[in-house]
């Protein structure tokens, strides 16, 4: 290096003045005017009770509007090709950088999306297997389970100055799709008994499928006068060519009741209308139908590898690409170590530093074939950090939601590691955050509340967190709190028994979950805790479960609609008043005529952000003027809609409102802490903790002895798991069995028994490794969770 030999003027640049992220006015969500000044390259963590506004400031306005921003940098045309952003509600946002967001948004659940394919690693290996496998089989795609292999021949016109001219083309491409599955590696099979009653007829109301009536559904209409099948005529009764016709017959137009309409075959329909969608995004009793029909088992063409035959045959040192992607990734990352090819060297370098950024963010357990749906959220948000590990980007604001999601505090430790080594490249940080131990390492804190929805939204702290632990804040009062250990144990009524457990890498597991206490499996993060509940828990147990899928739905659900809650305050509504039920749903009969029940008029503008403005009919209410003037206890509909939950059970508690249908689940939100929500909110402005508690308020109506919670401490600030853990013992003294799988040592510490898998995960873990009360774990020490489990508790 060349010596400078000027010296540094001792007057800072302009340039260096901009070391601020300035936010003033901020008003998105439940955010109350707020202004505050962050530092850039620096870590800052956001914190406070769960619903307090900490997303709307990070993601929702400073994210938002750096991605609007950089959008913006493009021409029209490509724009109009871009998702339009909304510029957040807020006066000024000064000093931001380009800031990518790493959220906790569980991946998509195709079947065809694998860890692989999410990430760059299984695009690169298939470009090194077309150029060393042998057998040569073809280019990339002959390798990958999303590519069919085609072939089509034919004549194509070419136009030559005047002249046409005929020619011959052929074209063909070769896919490495397993034919049968399709690439899904597995094939479903129909339970044609749970389709319909071969011993009646069509006309009989045969048909078991969920809204098949035979009298008046145009589906079922379509069956009886296609004129393939005789409707009077019970389907057992039925020649081979009408079950042929009436199961798998092709797409035919046939006419009934003088409309045209399309007829085919009962299995292809059900696949359509139900195997097509996301299970999730299903009605409850439209998911309860589709599990019990439907069974998918491996595809015993590709062996459950989703590859065709030819990409299973095409090898590098005996290995195919099947068999790689089936490997641990820490393992396949020491197979790729072992290759040396010149003419792939650029190649095999950016893979060995792909799979290294696994292994080293804590992911190495996980193989490049698993199903991306089947990810937590933690395991799905690390996956997303993958290709940001790497980057020689630098003054970017990294902006992460609750990284530590589904991490054992002994991984904590190495999430801490890598946020502070993003910082030290010269980046911004930001972290939305409830764990002490990833608060701890800030360099900034901002605490909001002080409480949820509209008693949150404003700045209670910004400083240091010394300066935090002294600020009298609820997030600074609760810091440093520890659960002690349980005194007394409850005593089991019974027992869960699992025998030979074998599911995902469970090593012929033999275990018995005692019933009638709170339990808790833990263990590392891939140690087998989620193959155990969820894989493993015999299917006549009588088991609801909570998980941590996310709860669909639009700007048009609240928690009245998530919740049930609607329908028996609409029936109230139409009791009362003498009229339809469906009169006070926004979604129905009941919804202004001029925005559609949606509350406000969207403007589109193209490739700009739409523009949403109150609806003037309505003023925003969503219902007809005549059905705003039905009352039910002095309210209406509209009235109800806008109150908090806690205002609606006392409304619904008694008086002329009283309804005991609607106060039971008014009840049941309020045990889990969601008091403070208005029925009518649109779901997607609340944040992931409080999604989490209305689900399994949703849950806890469901009739089942025994409750398998998965994380339930997700999203909750240090008082809300309080709250949390009375919820969970409340449960146990009804008389229920709460089987809990959780990393947080308060949790671990308030249980009557806790169950250890690991050592490790992957093929390290698999085994119990410790069965008993928390206080003896503490005492043994003999594992990772109880070392931490005796520090937390401070034994």
């Amino acid at each position: 290096m060349p010596k400078r030999t000027e010296d540094r003027s001792p007057v800072p640049h302009t340039a260096d003045s901009h070391d601020l992220i300035r936010v003033h006015g901020a008003r998105e969500n439940n955010l109350k005017d707020i202004s505050i000044e962050i530092p850039k390259r620096r870590l800052t963590v956001f914190t406070g009770v769960s619903g307090s506004g900490k997303s709307s400031l990070v993601f929702n306005t400073i994210a938002a509007e750096s991605q609007r921003m950089i959008n913006e940098t493009y021409s029209a045309f490509v724009q109009g090709f871009m998702p339009t952003l909304a510029r957040p509600e807020v006066d000024v946002l000064d000093g931001l950088t380009t800031a990518i967001t790493v959220d906790q948004q569980r991946m998509g659940s195709d079947p065809r999306s694998t860890v692989g394919t999410a990430t760059d690693a299984h695009a690169m290996l298939r470009i090194l297997f077309s150029r060393l496998g042998k057998p040569h089989i073809g280019p990339p795609s002959a390798y990958s389970f999303n590519t069919a292999s085609v072939k089509a021949s034919g004549a194509i016109t070419v136009e030559r100055g005047d002249k046409t001219k005929a020619q011959k083309a052929t074209f063909q491409r070769t896919g490495g799709m397993c034919t049968r599955c399709e690439g899904r590696g597995s094939v479903s099979d129909i339970d044609l008994t749970q389709l319909y009653d071969d011993s009646k007829s069509l006309a009989e109301g045969a048909f078991t499928i969920p809204g098949w009536k035979s009298d008046s559904q145009w589906t079922v209409q379509v069956y009886a006068q296609s004129g393939f099948v005789d409707p009077d005529k019970p389907i057992r009764r039925y020649t081979k060519k009408e079950l042929q016709a009436f199961l798998y017959g092709e797409p035919v137009k046939v006419k009934v009741n003088g409309v045209n309409l399309t007829y085919e075959g009962l299995i292809p329909k059900i696949q359509k209308s139900f195997l097509s969608k996301d299970k999730e995004a299903m009605q409850p009793h439209i998911r309860a139908f589709v599990e019990r029909a439907v069974t998918f088992t491996t595809c015993p063409e590709c062996e459950g590898t989703r590859l065709s035959e030819g990409a299973r045959s095409s090898k590098i040192k005996r290995i195919s690409i099947a068999d790689a992607c089936a490997m641990e990734i820490r393992d396949l990352a020491e197979w790729v170590r072992g290759l040396s090819d010149p003419s792939v060297a650029p190649l095999l370098t950016a893979l060995r530093q792909t799979l290294d950024s696994f292994v080293e963010i804590g992911l190495g357990y996980l193989a490049l074939d698993r199903p991306a749906g089947t990810l937590s959220g933690g395991e799905a948000q690390r996956v997303k950090m993958i290709r940001h590990l790497g980057s020689s980007l630098t003054d970017v604001t990294y902006v992460f939601d609750e990284p530590t999601i589904g991490l054992h505090p002994h991984d904590i430790q190495r999430m801490n590691d890598l946020l502070l080594r993003l910082r030290d490249k010269g980046n911004t940080v930001l972290v939305v955050e409830h764990k002490p131990e990833t608060i701890a390492i800030a360099d900034h804190v901002v605490d909001l509340g002080p409480g949820a929805g509209t008693a949150g939204g404003s700045v209670c702290f910004e400083g240091t967190v010394e300066g935090l632990r002294a600020s009298g804040t609820s997030t600074g009062r609760h810091f440093d709190d520890r659960s002690s250990l349980k005194e007394t144990a409850r005593t089991p009524k019974d027992a869960l028994e699992i025998r030979g457990a074998s599911a995902n890498n469970l090593r012929d597991v033999d275990v018995d979950i005692p019933l009638g206490v709170l339990t808790v499996i833990t263990g590392v993060a891939g140690s087998g805790k989620s193959s155990l509940v969820h894989g493993s828990i015999p299917g006549d147990a009588d088991v609801v479960s909570v998980d941590q899928s996310p709860i669909k739905g639009s700007r048009r659900s609240n928690p009245a609609t998530y919740t049930g809650l609607l329908d028996p305050i609409r029936k109230a509504f139409a009791k009362a008043n003498g009229v339809k039920p469906a009169l006070f749903s926004a979604n129905s009969e009941g919804a202004c005529p001029t925005c559609n029940g949606a509350g406000v008029i969207f403007t589109d503008l193209a490739m700009m952000a739409g523009v949403a403005s109150p609806c003037e009919d309505c003023e925003g209410k969503r219902f007809q003027a005549s059905v705003l003037e039905y009352h039910l206890g002095g309210r209406d509909i509209s009235e109800v809609l806008a109150m908090s939950v806690t205002e609606a059970e006392a409304f619904f508690g008694s008086g002329d409102a009283h309804t005991p249908a609607a106060h039971k689940i008014l009840d049941r939100l309020v045990d889990v802490g969601l008091g403070y929500l208005s029925l009518g909110q649109p779901l997607t402005t609340l944040s992931g903790g409080e999604r989490q508690r209305l689900k399994l308020a949703t849950h806890m109506g469901d009739k089942g002895g025994v409750y398998v919670l998965d994380e339930p401490t997700t999203g909750l600030h240090l008082a809300d798991v309080e709250q949390l853990l009375a919820l969970l013992d409340r449960l146990v003294d009804s008389g229920k069995s709460v089987i809990v799988v959780e990393h947080h040592q308060a949790v671990m510490a308030h249980a009557d028994w806790i169950i250890d898998l690991g050592p490790g995960a992957g093929h390290d873990g698999g085994t119990i490794v410790f069965e008993g009360t928390p206080a003896e774990l503490v005492a043994a020490r003999s594992t990772l969770t109880g070392e931490h489990l005796a520090e937390y508790v401070g034994a």
